[in-house]
Formats: structure tokens, C-alpha cells, sequence
């Protein structure tokens, strides 16, 4: 890990330097991706910036970020008491509307995302 990203990572306290470090700098990061989703998900305490870059890495490449994306996630829902930022995530299940119960019954992250916004209809 080079110096500016070690320095990046001792100076962010809520997640936004390290999002935009993974945005600015995507042709390199996967050596340090891990260490990039660790940090954010230490210092993010509402989840802000876990659902941008969950959305960010899916769009680039989902298949290649799925583990990444997958802890993104899991963080987001966790940290996300107020639902203000974790809708948003249904967007990486396109049509979900039509899908719901299989979708409920095979992804236990769409599950935990559907069951906070609509508690009532499970």
C-alpha cells in the first residue's frame, strides 16, 4: 500500500475520502480492495457511503466486485437505522418488483433491505 492511500485511510472519518479514492483511482484498487471496504465500513456510521460505493462498483463491474459489493451491503443495512440511504440498493436488482418472494428466499441482503423498508408486507 503506497503512502497517499495510507495517509488517505488514517484521515478519513466518515468514508468519503476513501469512496472517492475507489472512483479516482478504479484501474488500481483491486489489490487494496479489501482494505478500501474495511476502512469504510469502520468509519461510516450511517451507511452514506457504503450504499454509493456498493452502487459504484456494481455498475463497474458486478460480477468482478461481488464479494466487495456483498459486504457493502451487508455494512450498509447494519449501519442504515434510519432507511435513508439503503433503498437505494434495490436498484442493483433490476425488475426486483416482480421478483420479490424468490428474490426474499435466494438473497438474504435484498431480504434484510426489504424487510426494514416494508416490515408489513412479509
Amino acid at each position: 500500500m503506497n503512502e497517499e492511500l495510507k495517509k488517505l485511510l488514517s484521515d478519513d472519518s466518515d468514508g468519503l475520502m476513501t469512496y472517492e479514492y475507489i472512483a479516482n483511482h478504479i484501474d488500481e484498487i483491486d489489490p487494496v480492495i479489501d482494505v478500501l471496504i474495511d476502512q469504510m465500513i469502520a468509519v461510516d456510521k450511517n451507511g452514506q457511503f457504503l450504499v454509493s460505493a456498493a452502487r459504484y462498483l456494481s455498475a463497474i463491474d458486478a460480477a468482478k466486485y461481488a464479494d466487495g459489493i456483498s459486504r457493502l451491503i451487508a455494512a450498509a443495512i447494519d449501519k442504515d437505522r434510519e432507511h435513508k440511504y439503503i433503498g437505494d440498493l434495490l436498484t442493483l436488482w433490476p425488475g426486483y418488483q416482480t421478483q420479490i418472494e424468490s428474490l426474499n428466499a435466494s438473497d438474504n441482503n435484498f431480504r434484510r433491505i426489504y424487510k426494514r423498508l416494508y416490515p408489513t408486507s412479509m
